[in-house]
């Protein structure tokens, strides 16, 4: 019997297609498709041995299901729960506490809560009122205001001044956001780490909106600063797709990203030989999963096992 992979993704095309066909025109006895759900029960089982995780942070329904399907034994690519304990402050500390050099970053209270039942009294640990001028003071403009927790990188704003962090914060509703730091750089570099170990660094055009042709230097440097920073992070997140970003300016890398779990690979952004390489190295890495599973700590098993 073949084992599966289920691809768990929204709109995107290019790679979901170009992985699927990647994976079952190999014949290594793994099939991968795309999941369907229609709802999920708790006497329900998993038929996937692995699953690749493309939205769940977008939709509450799909996290659960995954953490449903990893409690039966299901790898995840990546973790629900390791994903779900991210967020883009622990991010900038983590990078901090490992010797990088990460942006100023402060991490500002919800504008509202999903919750209508709560009252002032509930939020009396918070100081009220905020000191905006402090905090823009603090992390300087113009500035990077972002949602904390998103696994892409949309509601990202540049701010420029007080009353324009204070305008998009007053409707940002219940996400929780951060003020961060903006690194004027001459170069953005996005770093791609497939299993932990396998690092496609690019350059990144703001101006063009995807990714340079030229390749970069491994044996330089600062390149190998950043392959080295990005497979270690991904290694502590235990990500097998991560993308680390790095805005280096001068001679010195900031990560300004520690995490993208879901970085965005399609072929308007990446040149046919990086798109082909994020193909083959996923298709590696998902067949490898399925073949040979990671020893699985949450599996069902009966009690007193």
């Amino acid at each position: 019997m073949e084992a599966k992979i289920g691809l768990l993704v929204g709109r995107e095309k290019d790679w979901p297609e170009a992985f699927i066909a990647e994976v079952n025109g190999r014949n290594q006895g793994v099939q991968a498709e795309y999941v369907k759900l229609y709802g999920t029960s708790i006497d329900d089982s998993c038929e996937y041995a692995v699953i690749i995780d493309r939205i769940s942070y977008e939709i509450p329904y799909y996290r659960t299901y995954l953490k449903f399907a990893s409690f039966h034994g299901a790898h995840i690519i990546n973790d629900p729960f390791i994903w779900s304990a991210d967020d883009k402050l622990i991010g900038a500390a983590l990078a901090r506490n490992l010797g990088y050099t990460s942006p100023r970053t402060i991490m500002l209270p919800n504008k509202e809560t999903a919750s209508r039942d709560l009252t002032a009294e509930d939020f009396r640990n918070l100081g009220y009122p905020i000191d905006w001028d402090g905090i823009v003071k603090k992390i300087g403009v113009p500035a990077i205001f972002k949602n904390a927790h998103t696994g892409g990188r949309h509601n990202v704003h540049r701010v420029n001044s007080v009353d324009e962090l204070i305008e998009l914060y007053d409707v940002s509703g219940d996400q929780t956001m951060v003020l961060q730091q903006l690194i004027d750089a001459e170069h953005h570099i996005h770093c791609f780490v497939i299993g932990q170990e396998n690092v496609l660094a690019l350059r990144y055009s703001r101006k063009e909106k995807r990714y340079l042709e030229k390749p970069l230097d491994p044996d330089n440097p600062i390149v190998m600063h950043m392959i080295n920073a990005a497979i270690q992070l991904s290694k502590i997140y235990q990500y097998d797709i991560n993308m680390v970003e790095f805005a280096v300016k001068d001679v010195d890398p900031y990560v300004i990203n520690s995490t993208n779990p879901t970085p965005f690979m399609d072929k308007k952004l990446m040149r046919p030989d990086q798109f082909e390489w994020c193909v083959q190295k996923t298709a590696d890495l998902a067949i490898e999963r399925a073949k040979y599973p990671f020893p699985h700590t949450f599996a069902a098993r009966p009690m007193g096992e």
